[in-house]
């Protein structure tokens, strides 16, 4: 079997290495992904985004993309997305257009419950089978939608876990994975390092060379350097986290932490006016979704400095944050690989 894959983040691949782990033999995948899976079309590098503005610029070649996975997509036996809808929900009403048979998978939803709740009919019309890795999802959909919760494709890649609280005396700092947000963050961190008189580890994304190091995060001589993610934080008493999955994954791991992000200004200032929520965090999200409260603390924008930081950290329930991520590892139940892999096989005779 074809699969026409489009997986553009760094994070939609790591899942699909999972479930390609999963699937047998016979599947092929072709299209955009990492090329450690295979031969990409392109590489993943030139479809790297940093907020709206260069988005914006990068138009002309996300067009000439789609255009030539819609040409791909005659010869595929199924279609899988995964997240990066800005790309992605195109790309499909693209497929459904000039295919209307066509198998359209997706996996990892636009978070269309959080802002343009108008694209969930999109969704219900263009897609085949929606793939929720979010619990609460499906209840925004119709009811006869082709939605289903197929469990969180963390819980299939975390392998560590807290199992108390004993303190370790290290705490981690993970100022994110993209250079905006590491340069913007990275002097608070270290001002605040400054003041905890701790062991402090900041974790580096594996493939950043040693020039980017030293631009990227300054000086850092006060920092151990890790490139594991998990085990550091299993390992710590605390984190001091840039949004994004890592949030979520300190969460499931049950290391107490604090969430940071400060955004270029135009770019805040738009996602303020298009997002309604309450909480940035995905773990504050499933959590009040699900209870009516908070998980962990956030702090975005002008209120990221050390001070307040700090205040907080010594402010914060870290027993109660334990135990409620307990109930929230409990309300994602299982992973997610196997179940989206059985859906790909199916009708496949």
């Amino acid at each position: 079997m074809k699969v026409l894959v489009s997986a553009l983040e760094h994070s939609a691949n790591v899942h699909l290495a999972y479930l390609v782990k999963e699937l047998s033999e016979d599947i092929t995948l072709h299209g955009i992904f990492d090329h450690s899976l295979g031969e990409s079309i392109v590489d993943l590098r030139s479809t790297s985004v940093m907020g709206f503005v260069d988005a914006i610029r990068k138009l002309p070649f996300f067009f000439r993309l789609k255009d030539q996975m819609l040409e791909l997509a005659e010869s595929a036996d199924k279609v899988l997305l995964i997240d990066s809808s800005g790309f992605n929900l195109p790309l499909a009403k693209a497929i459904r257009k000039r295919y209307p048979k066509k198998e359209i998978i997706y996996y990892i939803l636009p978070q269309a419950w959080a802002w343009k709740k108008k694209r969930i009919p999109v969704l219900e019309k263009t897609i085949t089978k929606l793939c929720s890795i979010l619990p609460f999802e499906p209840s925004y959909y119709a009811p006869d939608a082709p939605i289903e919760y197929v469990g969180h494709p963390l819980l299939d890649e975390i392998t560590v876990r807290k199992a108390d609280l004993t303190p370790s005396g290290k705490i981690t700092f993970m100022p994110g994975s993209r250079p905006g947000e590491i340069k913007r963050l990275m002097g608070v961190f270290r001002e605040l390092r400054a003041m905890l008189e701790t062991h402090a580890v900041v974790v580096i994304p594996p493939h950043f060379s040693d020039e980017q190091i030293k631009e990227l995060y300054g000086d850092i001589s006060d920092f151990e350097i890790t490139y594991t993610a998990h085990q550091s934080l299993a390992e710590s008493d605390f984190a001091f986290i840039c949004s994004g999955t890592a949030t979520l994954e300190a969460s499931l791991i049950g290391t107490p932490f604090i969430l940071t992000y400060i955004a270029k200004s135009l770019d805040y200032a738009i996602a303020k006016r298009l997002v309604k929520l309450d909480f940035v965090g995905l773990g504050n999200i499933l959590f009040s979704h699900a209870y009516g409260k908070s998980l962990h603390p956030e702090f975005i924008q002008n209120e990221v400095n050390a001070q307040n930081l700090y205040n907080a950290y010594q402010q914060m329930d870290k027993v109660a944050f334990f135990n409620d991520a307990k109930r929230l590892r409990e309300l994602l139940r299982h992973g997610s690989a196997k179940r989206m892999s059985q859906i790909i096989k199916e009708n496949n005779d």
